[in-house]
């Protein structure tokens, strides 16, 4: 996640109106020292002119005060309480004839309205600093606090705009109200505060729009994904028209050229003086000379009085002034170069990085966040609507392939060698030696006659349910559903299948347990498994074709799952399959029988594997199993009375051993009828 920053606003405030003084108090004082000559000249002349008329009051004063006093008083006594009462009066007037500077109040009022507003700007930011400083410690924020932060977030550039301006607009209205409506005592004081003016609106439009777009570029580029989500900004939230870069480029260009260059052109312009303003009477070569140089010669005839020029004193001031805008420039190109960079580059980055993920095709679909109001936000957006339009895209697909692979396994499509589905052709084929299970829930048949077509369904599906994680789990793959049969295959080993048969039959005891909850009677199921080369191909016709496994080894994994019912075994294996497990001592099983299924002329030994059954069952067939297979021994060596004893006293042991019933009827069969001549032991089945 992208490091919280901390949420500025009395800085850009302060820096700003630092900006401001540093732009007007040169000015001010250039235009201080340039005028002060006319100043101490005015002002002579206005205290002269106010010494010659106290002096004649105070004539006046003082004879009508020696009258008096003859009468009244000693003239010492008046001559001094005079004295007093006409310094008193001479400093009054003195008040009067001087009135407050318009430029200093206008100072003064700048700098109260300033600390006014950086009041206010303080206590609108308290929020903001309170959520930022506690994303940033990763401590909880109050609804409350988020919402207000959503709220006023993108109208902050403009309310701590008009807060900073309120100040400069309130100094320059009354500059203005003193220019035309105001006392001005004289043409000097006049043209110093008009100059004051100019400077003083090129300065606040330069700071003002500077604030404005910084606290747009801080506000865009990181406070933005902070107090709003991804998700949120996908789309632009800005209620505005949309914005143009052109617009930015324009504004941009302007701050840092055309508006420092104005105070430029106007110190230049201050610093220039009449010549006639000199009241020079006779105009020598020498001053030609000074004024045009090496054209001298070419203006005898040319008369001084509208010739322009710039004093010493002039000149050092003006490359101050030149150089204070210069630096201002420089301040303003690093600023606005910058942030006009940032806000541009940086979301572009941002997306072309997001547009390279999404053709890598990288992880969940990649957004790009709205920040800008211009042709990049638009873009921005556009980019989101097609990047969720492809993500929904990837994703129908992807969910078209999980169907897929519900219906052609994916482990199907790795043995063919094939990536996805859409490589497949009919007639793809492989063969690889492989252990397959079939699975089948006994006497089905007759317990879904008492179910309606639904039910059928909803069962098999519920029963499907339990089955099917078990065969995952143990890195097996379901090649087909045959109606509540199951056929699965195991590439990896032998040990597979068999963990996937012992577990399958326990999961059978959770799902009985799940049919007495419901009021249903228990089922019960049978497993056959055989190890054998299989080919696993692809079949079918131009419309319609299927992934499938074809082998007599499929047969006869089917023929020994329905050999469980003869047996009375949950789970048969073949010998194949006995003797390619890894360790067969982990297991308990015992031998069955030679069998000859119907449609395989060979024999096949089958063995059934104890740990399918239920506790007790396990426990009394483990007991049993040296006598059960002494017995058998017995049988394929035609001792047929010693078998069928041995048989019957196992029988009186475990009664539920449906294999020994099954032995001691075939005993009594061979002892009543005989056998015939090349009879080897091995029984035919001829059922499926």
């Amino acid at each position: 996640m992208k490091k919280v920053p901390k949420y500025i606003s009395l800085r850009i405030f302060i820096s700003s109106a630092l900006l401001y003084f540093f732009l007007v108090i040169p000015f001010a004082g250039f235009m201080w020292v340039q005028k002060m000559p006319e100043l101490l000249r005015i002002n002579s002349e206005a205290e002269l002119t106010q010494t010659d008329s106290l002096l004649k009051v105070n004539l006046s004063q003082n004879e009508q005060a020696q009258q008096q006093s003859a009468k009244e008083f000693d003239t010492h006594d008046v001559l001094i309480t005079n004295l007093f009462e006409n310094n008193t009066a001479v400093q009054e007037t003195e008040k009067k004839a001087k009135p407050p500077s318009r430029i200093g109040t206008s100072f003064d009022y700048l700098l109260d309205t300033f600390l006014v507003s950086l009041v206010i700007l303080a206590l609108f930011s308290i929020p903001f600093k309170r959520f930022f400083n506690r994303r940033r410690k990763k401590l909880f924020v109050t609804q409350k606090l988020e919402n207000h932060c959503r709220k006023w977030l993108l109208k902050t550039p403009l309310i701590h705009t008009v807060l900073f301006a309120i100040p400069l607009i309130i100094s320059l209205a009354y500059t203005a109200w003193a220019l035309y409506f105001g006392k001005i005592n004289n043409d000097l004081d006049f043209s110093m505060l008009q100059n004051y003016f100019y400077v003083s609106l090129l300065s606040a439009m330069l700071t003002i729009l500077f604030v404005y777009y910084w606290t747009k570029h801080r506000v865009h580029l990181f406070y933005l994904e902070i107090i709003y989500n991804n998700m949120e900004l996908r789309k632009r939230i800005f209620k505005k028209s949309v914005g143009k870069i052109r617009d930015r480029l324009w504004i941009a260009s302007g701050m840092t050229t055309l508006l420092p260059l104005s105070i430029v052109i106007f110190y230049i312009v201050l610093s220039v003086t009449s010549f006639e303003d000199l009241n020079i009477p006779t105009v020598t070569d020498e001053i030609r000379s000074i004024l045009y140089g090496s054209y001298a010669q070419l203006t005898e005839n040319i008369s001084l009085g509208n010739t322009i020029y710039i004093n010493s004193l002039n000149t050092y001031m003006m490359l101050v002034g030149i150089g204070t805008s210069v630096f201002v420039s420089l301040v303003y190109i690093f600023a606005f170069v910058r942030w006009t960079t940032l806000d541009i580059v940086y979301p572009v980055k941002e997306l072309l990085y997001n547009i390279h993920k999404t053709g890598e095709g990288e992880g969940d679909a990649n957004f790009s966040l709205v920040r800008t109001n211009d042709e990049i936000g638009e873009l921005s957006e556009g980019f989101n609507i097609m990047a969720q339009r492809i993500k929904d895209h990837i994703d129908s697909i992807n969910q078209l392939s999980i169907s897929y692979f519900r219906f052609v396994p994916k482990q199907f499509l790795e043995f063919l060698g094939k990536q996805k589905i859409t490589d497949i052709k009919l007639g793809d084929q492989i063969q690889r030696e492989m252990t397959v299970m079939f699975s089948d829930i006994r006497a089905f048949t007759e317990l879904s006659e008492n179910f309606t077509p639904k039910e059928n369904f909803d069962f098999i599906n519920h029963y499907l349910g339990y089955m099917e994680p078990v065969v995952m789990r143990n890195n097996g793959f379901i090649d087909k559903y045959i109606g509540d049969s199951i056929m699965a295959l195991y590439s990896l080993s032998v040990n597979d299948a068999i963990n996937a048969a012992i577990e399958m039959r326990a999961k059978l005891e959770e799902f009985n347990e799940d049919l007495a909850m419901n009021g249903k009677q228990a089922i019960d199921s049978g497993i056959g498994i055989h190890t054998g080369d299989l080919m696993l191909g692809i079949v079918g016709g131009r419309s319609r074709i299927e992934g499938t496994v074809i082998s007599d080894h499929v047969n006869l994994a089917s023929r020994l799952e329905g050999l469980t019912k003869l047996y009375g075994a949950p789970i048969i294996i073949s010998q194949d399959t006995l003797i390619k497990i890894e360790n067969p001592l982990q297991y308990n099983f015992r031998f069955l029988d030679i069998v000859k299924v119907k449609g395989r002329k060979s024999s096949v030994n089958i063995f059934e594997i104890l740990d399918g059954e239920k506790a007790a069952q396990r426990k009394l067939k483990l007991e049993t199993k040296e006598q059960f297979n002494k017995a058998i021994e017995l049988y394929r060596n035609k001792f047929f009375e010693k078998a069928v004893s041995l048989f019957i006293s196992l029988k009186q042991i475990n009664p539920a051993d449906k294999a020994i019933h099954l032995y001691i009827e075939r005993c009594n069969k061979n002892i009543k009828h005989g056998i015939p001549e090349d009879w080897d032991g091995v029984e035919v089945l001829l059922f499926k």
